[in-house]
């Protein structure tokens, strides 16, 4: 026999061996006094759904509510959106609980809004598996606001999208600064640097540059992009002032030039190799461990570099974790901006597609 449930102040108590039937062998609320339990708004709609509760009745109108009128006066515009991510995560064998409940062991800070548990286990056993936040299609999201944990995207259909966010850390065993030559003769061209002939491991070894056709690959010329140029200007290894490549940057690409060197640069001191990531819709694409461009491997990562401030979209986001996956990559995205010091810092964020 169903129960009802009784809507008051926030939350559906609900009497009679609900306890046991809902809470101990089913995740749902949290126990209060004898058997009788809380549950939160998107529970009580849930187990309304299913048929598990009989009804509501609001405490303030005595009104008896089923599911339909009940998820109607439900506050809230993202309520709909939350309970279809909450009703397929326990089609899936997942228990959850809204991460601000008091009964929520180790609770996710910032913007969750699930705490979801490991297969098999509950409220009580005081492990999360991750993090859940859930957000529409249409709904953008600060750079700032991200957070480690799992981002459910409800599109206009009511298909849902997971998405794993994480940290970053990219690492590679390139050596690249350690055999760079000195004052290699090059020409400033309006959009790239043409370096003639310099030491064949320039591009070889290490992978600066493209070697300009026609001409005897045991006398390269080759053309770098200004990113390419700019660094290797700054380290000795051109016969051209760094400050007038950076100041060409500037011209041909506006700020954005000075944010895509910050992050070229600190890729090249990590040890990864970075190239341009044009043909990908990204930055860069990346190779941690290049020691010989005859034997190259798969590169592993498209970085999409970003000012701190950035809005994304969740149709870009989409976008691009869909053509890496594609490409057998991970879209990782740099976020430039400046620390409490001023100094300049970079926080390093991938998105890959989750099937919980």
């Amino acid at each position: 026999m169903a129960l009802e449930g009784r809507f008051d102040d926030g939350v559906v108590r609900v009497g009679g061996d609900a306890r046991q039937r809902y809470h101990d062998s089913r995740g749902y609320g949290y126990p209060l006094e004898g058997n009788e339990i809380a549950l939160a708004p998107v529970e009580a709609a849930h187990l309304l759904y299913r048929g598990d509760l009989e009804a509501v009745v609001d405490a303030a109108s005595g009104e008896r509510l089923g599911f339909r009128e009940f998820v109607a006066r439900e506050p809230g515009e993202d309520f709909g959106v939350r309970f279809l991510v909450y009703a397929d995560l326990r089609s899936r064998g997942f228990y959850l609980s809204p991460a601000a409940e008091p009964w929520v062991p180790n609770p996710p800070t910032g913007e969750a809004d699930f705490a979801v548990f490991p297969r098999g286990k509950g409220p009580r056993d005081g492990e999360i598996a991750y993090a859940l936040r859930i957000i529409g299609e249409r709904t953008d999201i600060p750079a700032a606001e991200l957070r480690e944990g799992v981002l459910a995207v409800v599109d206009e259909e009511s298909e849902i999208t997971y998405f794993e966010v994480g940290r970053r850390d990219p690492t590679g065993t390139s050596s690249a600064d350690a055999t760079l030559p000195a004052d290699c003769e090059a020409d400033l061209l309006a959009d790239r640097v043409v370096v003639w002939e310099p030491p064949l491991s320039l591009y070889e070894q290490t992978f600066y540059g493209q070697p300009l056709e026609g001409r005897e690959y045991d006398e390269p010329t080759l053309q770098c992009s200004l990113l390419e140029a700019t660094y290797l200007a700054e380290r000795g290894a051109l016969a051209l002032e760094a400050e007038t490549v950076r100041e060409r940057g500037r011209e041909v690409e506006g700020e954005r030039f000075d944010r895509r060197l910050t992050v070229y640069t600190e890729l090249r001191e990590r040890g990864v190799v970075p190239k341009t990531g044009y043909k990908f819709g990204a930055d860069f694409r990346t190779y941690a461990d290049v020691e010989s461009v005859e034997e190259l491997g798969h590169s592993e990562l498209l970085v999409r570099v970003h000012p701190a401030e950035y809005v994304f979209e969740p149709r870009d986001l989409a976008l691009d974790v869909r053509l890496a996956h594609g490409v057998r990559k991970t879209v990782v995205f740099a976020l430039v901006g400046d620390d409490a010091a001023g100094e300049t810092e970079i926080e390093w964020w991938s998105l890959e597609r989750l099937t919980p």
